[in-house]
């Protein structure tokens, strides 16, 4: 598997996006493709010593609560203890805070060779998240005391969102935090609070990795007549060490009131600890509890100023976002891998020829089957188009840090545009891809004994978790492409026009460069359409048709623009043009019918009556 997905890995960084060239900037000044090249053979090998071979292991043997700890396989501990040593933790971040400098489009594609290995079997995600977010809206104390810890292994980081009666709608939380004392402003480590109330879906919420646990909470303060504010206005962000620090994040020895409620036991990604936390709850006392004159409750750090949680906490989740899109294409990618391999070597039935099947010819591989090469050709275009995606979202996190004023904008404007697809269609068509991955096995790819239906149980969840597919598809339709009065579908779409010009110069191409420019005008008029009476109900009533729609014009762009990319002879460029054919011919004529509902604004799901279900 390795083999496939570093070619198409270096062919897509070197060829396709020339990421080589972003050594002449100077924050990558240092760099080099060596370098680049060194840091990707370093994962590689890591992936395949200490996550690849225990895949299997940490799917069965799932985290178990002994009554005091999370007890995980002796596996995940080794697999961490090689990723915080690689420093991976920190890689595209400052030398001084310990980082590698490296471009994040290097560091992206080196944490795939991970996910494609093991997606469950660390925490890595989650913590350089949480370490980031502090470090872009935290103090330096901060900072000092949580974010440089994690950076380097000794913490880990969640982030604690959901609650159990609350799901995704964040305005009904109750978690509360009340101010700890009348000096809580005082505190070196940011205005200091206790927490109670109940947490749901937080991964890697509890074990024993690292030292500590760096929870990073949103709870709301109560006004001054003790009540709740309404909506997400009124959500603050807090810092909620599973184990209290000084100020330079020495553990102090005293265990803060965060306990765990329970294990989720889940259909998939069994390897990370899904837990239900209680914060507040008495069952770890801290500093003598009754300092708020309400009984104790888990000591938090306010991060930014009150009330502006959500908005902080984007910053992690949009992260998150592009972190699960690109597990959701390494899964799939794993899957495709696993089919094409089967496919080469499973000896059963004849080929159709003129005359139909002869059966007196000896059975062929099932890769000479033109169904089977159907399934594997459409893998091949979702996973590789997915992987695309996701490089070039991360290059862009690249323009925006390092990139002249106005190119660093408009890179800032389409990762707005593209977070919401980057998470949303490699968690549907990977997903696809895996289901196509088990019906190459046949009867085989149902049972245990090979390794297709566990992608697709790992892959399930990316649909569900860091914003469901219809919270993705409201964020798009209701919100970004409309903001700034469409100014980001405008750099999108000049870009698109870029590549159609391009195309349509390439005999191959060029039906394709048209039909690429006549979807994007319907996927465009489209939102004019459906937002034409400017009822928000009946616009958004069919969200998630107009995101498969914008998603598969975009994965047909990028495909487009890698074709153009792939114009010598050998197989593997000849394999990516006949993707991009497939792409044009048998999934893009799909928006049609998603844009119909869209456009007309049809209320066919909307108006049935709950009683007739």
């Amino acid at each position: 598997m390795a083999q496939g997905l570093r070619a198409a890995i270096d062919f897509l960084l070197y060829e396709w996006l020339r990421v080589q060239t972003l050594a002449t900037r100077a924050r990558y000044a240092d760099h080099s493709r060596e370098t680049f090249d060194a840091v990707l053979d370093t994962c590689e090998r890591i992936a395949r010593e200490k996550y690849a071979p225990f895949n299997r292991l940490v799917d069965i043997e799932e985290p178990r609560f002994d009554g005091e700890r999370v007890i995980l396989p002796a596996a995940t501990h080794e697999a961490w203890k090689a990723y915080a040593a690689s420093g991976m933790l920190s890689a595209a971040h400052d030398y001084a805070i310990g980082g590698m400098q490296l471009p994040y489009v290097v560091e992206a594609a080196g944490n795939a060779f991970f996910a494609a290995a093991s997606v469950s079997i660390g925490a890595g995600m989650l913590t350089v998240g949480n370490a980031n977010l502090l470090i872009a809206h935290g103090t330096r104390a901060q900072q000092r005391a949580f974010a440089l810890p994690e950076f380097a292994g000794r913490f880990s980081g969640t982030m604690c969102l959901s609650e159990p009666q609350a799901g995704s709608s964040l305005s009904d939380i109750t978690t509360h935090a009340v101010p700890d004392g009348d000096d809580f402003e005082a505190d070196p480590l940011g205005p200091r609070y206790r927490l109670r109330g109940n947490k749901m879906w937080i991964s890697a919420g509890e074990h024993e990795l690292t030292d500590n646990i760096v929870h990073l909470v949103l709870a709301k303060i109560p006004g001054p007549d003790g009540r709740l504010p309404p909506g997400v206005k009124g959500i603050s962000l807090f810092i909620v060490p599973k184990k209290l620090v000084d100020a330079d994040g020495n553990l102090t020895g005293e265990r803060n009131d965060v306990a765990l409620a329970g294990l989720n036991h889940k259909c998939g990604w069994r390897g990370t600890p899904n837990t239900l936390l209680n914060f507040g709850e008495g069952r770890y006392p801290v500093r003598p509890p009754g300092l708020d004159g309400r009984g104790g409750g888990a000591i938090g750090y306010r991060v930014g100023e009150p009330g502006q949680g959500l908005r902080l906490m984007f910053h992690m989740m949009n992260e998150a976002r592009i972190g699960v899109g690109m597990a959701a294409t390494m899964l799939g990618m794993a899957g495709y891998l696993a089919s094409l391999d089967y496919a080469r070597t499973r000896l059963q039935g004849r080929p159709v020829g003129p005359a139909g099947r002869d059966p007196t010819q000896p059975p062929v591989r099932i890769i000479e089957h033109a169904d089977v090469k159907r399934m594997l050709l459409a893998q091949k275009a979702y996973c590789e188009g997915a992987l695309a995606l996701e490089l070039y979202c991360a290059r862009l996190v690249d323009e925006q840090r390092t990139g002249t004023a106005e190119a660093a904008q408009q890179a800032y404007q389409l990762l707005e545009l593209l977070t919401p697809i980057a998470k949303s269609w490699p968690s549907e068509w990977c997903l696809e891809a895996n289901s196509l991955a088990i019906q190459v096995h046949g009867g085989y790819g149902y049972t245990r004994d090979f390794p297709v239906e566990q992608y697709w149980r790992d892959n399930r969840l990316n649909m569900i978790h860091e914003g469901t597919h219809g919270i993705q598809a409201l964020d798009l339709l209701g919100r970004k492409v409309l903001m700034d009065d469409g100014a980001a579908l405008r750099v999108l779409r000049a870009r698109i026009t870029d590549t159609a010009r391009r195309a349509a110069a390439d005999a191959e191409l060029a039906e394709y460069a048209a039909a690429l420019q006549r979807a994007w005008e319907r996927i465009e008029d489209t939102v004019r359409a459906a937002w034409a009476a400017g009822d928000a109900a009946s616009a958004l009533a069919n969200a998630v048709p107009y995101m498969q729609a914008f998603g598969h014009g975009v994965i047909a762009w990028l495909w487009m623009d890698v074709a153009v990319a792939s114009a010598g002879g050998d197989a593997a460029s000849v394999g990516r043009r006949q993707a991009c054919r497939y792409f044009f011919r048998y999934e893009l004529p799909k928006i049609d019918a998603w844009l119909a509902v869209v456009r007309t604004r049809d209320r066919t799901c909307a108006d049935m009556p709950e009683e007739a279900f």
